[in-house]
């Protein structure tokens, strides 16, 4: 296909046009030069960059531009040449987030074999992006031992420890300093909010669960998101708008933080979820806030409650759910037990070190955004 580029008029030769059949893309001078793809501007080895971007002239301009097809040619008033594949400057949409909101319908969970995904990268690429889309992952196979979920882990980056150490054991005990601790059923909520910054995936293993309760709930808190902003946008706007506090304090630690119950992008895009009933201490802000926020929590609440929305697995010895605890809202029915211990085993593993394995295995394997989206 023809590839047209042009100086754009009138913009003091600081915009480049370029044309591709029917795609039009325009660029900044600026934004060009700082990417100049040549071992003066950008470290061969690294792609990191080796000018001071900020210190370019502010009114640097195009002085020649043209295209033969595979590479733009391009000179600047600061009489620095580039030269840059054409498909530098028509890449591939970016490896962003491909999210799947779902409600109680969904048919089939996300899930991994343990042992494959510890053994071979295709099944961890497989997880992890189901991780991505669903919010969530069952793993089978783990270990029945306390450390169980750790070399898997250890294929993503290190455990993220806390004030509990590295993997905390959740069981009923007495004298429960946690409500995790005893056998009550616990709302759906995301993990730590009191934290900064906020732990990203919750590991929860199964060693041993209650006979009679103890079923998992798992709520997708964008399609609830998407549900009140459709349905009630002044809420939304509310809950976007109105940052509440978190607070969690024992004899040896004082953590708080605070943000929007549902938090956006500046596009607008919701990008994470906080919701602790047991934590949350919202500011004495003045009555007409507060009334209008607490209207806009419980119509939150409701849909996040609600059994349309809800999943209710039942983790058995050797199972293992990983959650993205931006995104998804969990909890537990109540339970008995009649004789042994619900013992599961929980530890949380950052953001940054899961999406990094998730994005390297994609790149590895030569899987395109494009390719993901078609199979969604």
């Amino acid at each position: 296909m023809d590839v047209f580029v042009e100086i754009i008029p009138g913009t003091h030769a600081r915009q480049l046009r370029v044309v591709e059949g029917n795609r039009e893309t325009r660029f900044h001078a600026l934004w060009l030069r700082e990417r100049s793809p040549d071992a003066e501007t950008l470290d061969p080895r690294t792609g990191q960059r080796l000018i001071e971007a900020a210190a370019l002239p502010q009114d640097l301009a195009l002085t020649g531009a043209a295209c033969d097809g595979e590479t733009v040619d391009l000179t600047f008033s600061d009489g620095h040449r580039a030269r840059f594949p054409w498909r530098d400057l028509h890449p591939a949409p970016p490896a962003g987030a491909i999210h799947e909101h779902w409600d109680a319908s969904l048919a089939i969970m996300p899930s991994a074999d343990f042992s494959q995904a510890l053994e071979r990268d295709d099944a961890l690429s497989e997880m992890l992006e189901g991780l991505e889309r669903y919010g969530f992952v069952k793993v089978s196979g783990v270990p029945l031992t306390l450390d169980g979920m750790m070399p898997l882990v250890e294929r993503l980056g290190p455990l993220r420890r806390t004030n509990w150490g590295g993997i905390a054991d959740v069981k009923s005990i007495a004298d429960a300093y946690d409500l995790t601790m005893t056998q009550r059923g616990l709302e759906p909520h995301t993990d730590n909010p009191y934290r900064d910054p906020i732990p990203g995936y919750i590991w929860l293993h199964c060693l041993s669960n209650a006979d009679s309760g103890g079923d998992s709930t798992l709520t997708d808190g964008f399609m609830a998101a998407k549900r009140l902003r459709r349905d009630d946008p002044d809420a939304f706007d509310c809950l976007t708008r109105t940052s509440t506090r978190f607070r969690y304090v024992d004899d040896d630690a004082h953590l708080e933080s605070e943000g929007p119950l549902i938090e956006l992008d500046p596009r607008g895009k919701v990008i994470r979820v906080r919701y602790n009933n047991r934590t949350e201490r919202i500011p004495p802000l003045p009555p007409e806030q507060l009334e209008r926020y607490y209207a806009a929590r419980r119509a939150f609440f409701a849909l996040i409650t609600a059994p349309e929305l809800t999943l209710t697995p039942k983790l058995a010895p050797g199972e293992m759910l990983i959650m993205d605890n931006y995104r998804l809202l969990h909890g537990r029915t109540a339970f008995r037990l009649s004789q042994g211990v619900r013992h599961l085993r929980q530890g949380y593993v950052d953001r940054d070190t899961t999406a990094s394995r998730r994005l390297t295995l994609r790149r590895q394997a030569g899987i395109s955004l494009h390719s993901l989206e078609e199979s969604a």
